[in-house]
């Protein structure tokens, strides 16, 4: 393959050196990151340079879009981690391309323990329109995507709002039931944030607002293929039954990529990361504090569970979420002549995971000094 001008160029069948095995794949995209390696989007201390470094960490696990995600927190604080990203954006254009959009997830959500999840109760509050505006001035109208519950007063008419601003609404951290469920798609909604997540531990057989969601053709699903937030026989039913509609993503945090141990967090108890990589609130281990493991991870976890083959696990971490997100015009999310040069080469170590060796981003071969023209 080579590119230039940022598109692919030509596309013909490569040859291997020495019998070695390399595979090419088109960039994958995250829909929703909250941090790695010691970077938190959600942190008063965060910096548009750290950004600038989280973009470049993404890029060695092959991941070339994201939404990063800012969630529940102070009015203040949310607005500092929105402003602080697109002044990332303003000054970096590697970063600028990177951000595929911003992605609020909270503070709208349900202020019931289990669906609550890891954000923090005091935080929690009802749909504002103004509130989100102030967001939208301070991303500078980089707002793509806000999750909510639906059943909160005033929620549909803010689903209304964010339909009309061409704004995703996604339904996440939700106790709503089915007919809330129904009036919330009919409303403008077309995402499930990680289904399945987010929930009481103890639900009613049926109906409840999991099947609610995953029965809705209309729902785009966002599915965290960690190992730990979803059991292999449920992953395995959801993306089944969403087809072109699942989308593999991390949501990762800060605590990805770190050692095992127990970590403060600013607006909220303690989580503690154990050494198999699961993260967890500390005083409530069934409640999860996002993930630790990077999306490339989660693509081969599916294959390694013989959900999936490579296509399609590739394919629902990089064509899926590009035409959610509208990006497929360009190119994104695939590989073929005149497309965006977004792409990863990988090979895999003897365990069925993947070793990414090199990432390039609308032609920039992508590293953690710097990047280059590939």
């Amino acid at each position: 393959m080579t590119a230039g001008g940022g598109r692919i160029v030509k596309l013909a069948p490569g040859g291997m050196p020495d019998g070695e095995r390399k595979y090419i794949a088109p960039g994958l995209i995250d829909i929703q990151m909250n941090g790695f390696g010691g970077i938190d989007l959600n942190s008063m201390a965060v910096t548009p340079q750290q950004i600038t470094r989280l973009v470049r960490l993404m890029a060695e696990g092959g991941v070339t879009r994201f939404c990063p995600t800012v969630t529940t927190g102070t009015a203040e604080r949310m607005r500092h981690s929105i402003r602080t990203i697109a002044e990332a954006c303003e000054t970096d254009p590697l970063v600028r391309y990177a951000v595929a959009g911003i992605h609020v997830e909270g503070p709208f959500i349900s202020p019931e323990d289990g669906p609550r999840g890891a954000h923090s109760r005091h935080l929690v509050r009802v749909p504002d329109i103004e509130e989100y505006e102030a967001w939208q001035r301070s991303a500078g109208g980089r707002i793509v995507k806000v999750t909510l519950a639906p059943e909160l007063p005033g929620a549909l008419a803010f689903i209304r709002r964010l339909k009309a601003d061409g704004v995703i609404a996604a339904i996440g951290h939700t106790s709503a039931a089915e007919e809330e469920i129904r009036a919330a798609v009919e409303a403008g909604v077309t995402l499930s944030t990680h289904l399945g997540n987010g929930a009481h531990p103890v639900l009613p057989r049926h109906p409840n607002y999991i099947w609610s969601q995953l029965a809705d053709e209309r729902l785009w699903a966002g599915l965290i293929a960690d190992g730990f937030h979803l059991p292999p026989s449920t992953l395995k039913v959801m993306i089944r039954v969403k087809g072109e509609k699942a989308i593999l993503t991390s949501d990762a945090v800060v605590w990805g990529g770190m050692p095992p141990g127990i970590y403060e967090r600013e607006e909220g108890e303690a989580v503690v990361l154990e050494p198999n990589g699961f993260l967890h609130m500390k005083s409530t281990p069934k409640i999860m504090a996002g993930s630790a493991l990077p999306l490339h991870a989660g693509v081969a976890n599916v294959v390694k569970l013989g959900i999936a083959g490579w296509p399609d696990a590739i394919k629902m971490a990089a064509l899926h979420p590009a035409r959610m997100l509208g990006l497929e015009a360009e190119g994104a999310g695939m590989l073929k002549e005149g497309g965006v040069a977004d792409f990863f080469v990988y090979s895999l170590d003897a365990h069925g995971s993947m070793i990414v060796h090199e990432t390039v981003a609308a032609g920039a071969r992508c590293t953690l000094n710097g990047v280059e023209r590939a």
